[in-house]
């Protein structure tokens, strides 16, 4: 599996932790940002959701400060379906029952132990199926309908 990386400048020191800890296991790309300079959130979510979209990679992960204003702004690329997650909880069945393919997190609501914790979660986990599937349908519905 091949995760797309991204962050504004709110979640640059996050960031840094995540990849150190994906290193061994997973391929990641970096789409920036790169420092602790200022960096708007929306150029991020649209270059990692774009390189999903695209096929470039499976999965999605980005973060800003509170991981809400990137997951509404990836949110806005047909085919996106980020959650921004706040709990172990929340990463786990995002996946299981949405099929979230960008996990959002908030540098300064979730530490890096927790964080760590929750993208492994996340990346374990495969859509259930069933129940969920109809779901996902009806999402990308009113996504069609919408983007007329």
């Amino acid at each position: 599996m091949t995760i797309a990386i991204g962050n504004d400048h709110a979640g640059y020191a996050l960031k840094v932790k995540l990849m150190e800890m994906l290193k061994d296991k997973y391929e990641f790309t970096d789409y920036g940002c790169y420092s602790t300079e200022r960096y708007d959130y929306p150029d991020a979510a649209e270059a990692v959701a774009n390189a999903i979209v695209a096929g470039k990679h499976e999965r999605g992960i980005l973060i800003c400060g509170s991981g809400i204003g990137i997951s509404i702004a990836a949110n806005k690329v047909p085919g996106i379906r980020a959650a921004a997650c706040q709990s172990h909880f929340a990463a786990k069945y995002c996946r299981l029952h949405n099929d979230a393919n960008i996990l959002c997190l908030g540098e300064r609501i979730t530490g890096p132990g927790e964080a760590a914790e929750m993208v492994e979660v996340w990346l374990e986990g495969e859509l259930e199926g069933g129940r969920h599937l109809g779901r996902i349908e009806k999402i990308h519905a009113i996504e069609a309908k919408h983007s007329k």
